[in-house]
């Protein structure tokens, strides 16, 4: 039987978490599979060691036009058999938010989904990538072939979510059309992995605000999350949310797989 142990972090800047000591942690955390969002740099702009960590295979997904904006990366141990960029969807794909990679068990799809803007200007557009998302998972499903998703979703899901979920009813994030989908992705029959495992456990943030200090009182957000599809419940074996990382507005989440 082996173990995969697959990490996601929305870094918030992968220039300046590296120096808040990122190649150190990953070393220690040591993830097979680590999926970045938020990280703002192309690859070129990067040091050696930062754009191709010793032991990994990396792949870098950057903003088109606006420079220094979103983009994701991956770093895998383990070669995957294909990587692809976005969705096939020009729209979707100007701003550097999918990497999916295809293994031999699975296809890992790792997003940083879009935020919806204070003013609310941006949640159609997060609602149709949203929607396409998810047409390309079902597609992958379709082929049967197993899907995990992780990454930055940008809504909490459900009132245990987030520590204020009253006084943001209104706010992007936890709208009500915001969390129908993610009611939508678990009709579909995806698992959120966190949630499954520790069904009504308060207080598991992964996102905090810097600006009013939050996370030292804990009063965060879930907006982190590792799915898959119903075909790998039986090889779910752990799923964990990492508070203690810091470096970020957010925090690193994880799962563990065994085949």
């Amino acid at each position: 039987m082996s173990q995969v142990t697959l990490l996601s972090w929305n870094v918030n800047g992968i220039r300046a978490v590296h120096k808040k000591g990122f190649l150190e942690w990953l070393a220690q955390a040591n993830p097979d599979i680590v999926g970045l969002q938020e990280t703002r740099a192309e690859a070129h702009q990067l040091p050696a060691e930062l754009a191709r960590p010793a032991g990994y295979h990396t792949w870098w997904n950057s903003a088109k036009q606006k420079k220094g904006y979103s983009g994701t990366a991956l770093f895998s141990k383990i070669e995957p058999l294909s990587v692809q960029f976005g969705l096939g969807i020009a729209e979707f794909d100007q701003e550097g938010r999918t990497i999916i990679a295809e293994y031999p068990q699975f296809v890992l799809l790792n997003c940083y989904f879009p935020n919806g803007s204070r003013d609310h200007s941006r949640v159609p557009f997060k609602m149709a990538f949203y929607d396409a998302f998810l047409a390309r998972c079902d597609a992958f499903r379709a082929q049967g072939r197993p899907v995990v998703f992780c990454g930055d979703v940008n809504t909490s899901h459900r009132e245990i979510d987030l520590a204020n979920p009253k006084s943001n009813q209104n706010t992007t994030g936890f709208l009500p059309e915001e969390r129908a989908w993610l009611d939508k992705v678990i009709e579909a029959g995806y698992i959120d992995t966190f949630r499954y495992l520790h069904p009504e456990l308060p207080g598991q943030y992964t996102w905090w605000s810097v600006v009013t200090r939050a996370r030292e009182r804990n009063v965060g957000w879930r907006l982190d999350y590792f799915f898959v599809s119903p075909e790998l419940l039986p090889q779910l074996h752990n799923a964990f949310i990492l508070p203690d990382v810091t470096g970020s507005d957010h925090c690193p989440v994880g799962l563990q797989l065994r085949f």
